[in-house]
């Protein structure tokens, strides 16, 4: 289905400064709305829910699989993480641009059910530098970086299925390519005969 507003999911690794990327973008972009995700881990930090997850217990979580609700849910860390299909969908009805950080299995089913999702992925600079990352934030134990670490590698190796790659070296430079890619998708036929449809229409476009 084309729907008016486009979807775009983007990934990476614990510490890649995917959160921070996807954050400055909605800040700059209010074109842009957050796809909002279903977990089962408590919050960290300042996260309140409904604004960066909706956070739920096991129970609540097996029902909404039950209800087919989710086009795609995953264990990450131990924890379970969904995305509602249907928010998804009523978003981008209204033409809003939606955008999902999500884990690499969840991108990839999530392309089996929107086919035209644009997907994102984030690579640290090294993994040196990613580990660095990792203890500056200050919120895991040596045994959870190293889980990360080794969850990251698996990652990393599903980048060739993605359909842009952002090397976030220096953050603003990354930042500016996030955008690239948000806007080179409006600029597309289907979607500029869509929301300049007057302006088709006089030139004579079918």
């Amino acid at each position: 289905m084309d729907y008016p507003g486009n979807l775009f999911v983007v990934a990476a690794p614990s510490g890649a400064g995917k959160s921070s990327l996807v954050k400055a973008l909605l800040e700059l972009d209010a074109r842009v709305q957050p796809s909002v995700s279903h977990t089962t881990r408590a919050p960290r930090g300042q996260e309140k829910h409904g604004r960066e997850y909706f956070f739920i217990s096991e129970p609540e979580f097996d029902a909404m699989i039950q209800a087919d609700a989710f086009v795609e849910w995953a264990t990450v860390h131990n924890h379970r993480y969904g995305t509602s299909k249907k928010a998804i969908e009523e978003r981008m009805n209204q033409g809003a641009d939606v955008i999902l950080e999500i884990d690499f299995q969840g991108a990839l089913q999530i392309k089996k059910v929107f086919a035209n999702a644009i997907s994102v992925f984030i690579l640290p600079p090294s993994w040196e530098e990613l580990r660095a990352r990792l203890e500056r934030r200050g919120e895991d134990s040596s045994e959870i970086i190293e889980l990360r670490l080794k969850n990251a590698a698996i990652e990393v190796a599903q980048v060739h299925q993605f359909d842009f790659v952002i090397i976030n070296e220096l953050f603003d430079r990354a930042l500016f390519d996030l955008k690239a890619i948000v806007h080179s998708q409006r600029l597309k036929f289907l979607a500029q005969r869509r929301v300049r449809a007057e302006t088709f229409k006089a030139l004579r476009i079918p």
